[in-house]
């Protein structure tokens, strides 16, 4: 059964709400999913840092790359762990700020009419099957839920900021969303 979407928070998943949010210019204009990596620090998985650093509370002295990181306000609306937790921080009607500079289609600012997915992962590390099958169990109802449709994309967070941002990189099998609209490489 796959989880439905209530108020524009997904049930099932774990609510750790981040302040940083702001409402879309257009709030019936949400076209697009992006795919990201990350992990904190680098290549470590496991820990309190996500959650932390979405919810502006990362202690810059709790690691050396830390200190790089956090004076950052990001966030991002759906995050899935390497064991295939899923945990919401903003509501899907509201722009998380998850692309930073970026661009789709010809369209500027893409945290206006995305979603995004941060996979807990690396560039080049593979994304593990728990991964990937909350992955496909929740883009369904995003589908249902929003104006996407097969022909609204799925693309990772280097399509739409080429040059700057790399993730979620060779370690993410894009053969695996191929049946959903994915359009890995489409600018």
């Amino acid at each position: 059964m796959l989880p439905p979407i209530v108020d524009h928070w997904l049930l099932g998943a774990r609510w750790l709400p981040s302040p940083n949010c702001n409402a879309r210019p257009d709030k019936n204009d949400i076209s697009l999913i992006v795919i990201h990596g990350i992990s904190l620090p680098p290549g470590q998985f496991g820990g309190p840092y996500i959650d932390q650093l979405f919810a502006n509370q990362l202690d810059p002295k709790g690691h050396a790359y830390f200190q790089q990181i956090a004076h950052l306000q990001v966030s991002s609306h759906l995050l899935i762990t390497r064991q295939g937790e899923v945990r919401q921080y903003v509501g899907f009607d509201q722009r998380a700020w998850h692309a930073g500079r970026s661009q789709f289609n010809g369209r500027d600012n893409c945290n206006d009419f995305s979603i995004g997915i941060e996979l807990e992962g690396t560039d080049d590390l593979p994304y593990t099957d728990a991964q990937y099958q909350s992955l496909l169990a929740v883009l369904p109802p995003l589908q249902q839920a929003y104006p996407l449709t097969r022909q609204q994309p799925v693309v990772g967070h280097s399509d739409i900021a080429p040059g700057r941002k790399t993730d979620p990189g060779d370690g993410f099998d894009w053969q695996r969303l191929s049946h959903i609209g994915t359009m890995h490489g489409t600018r």
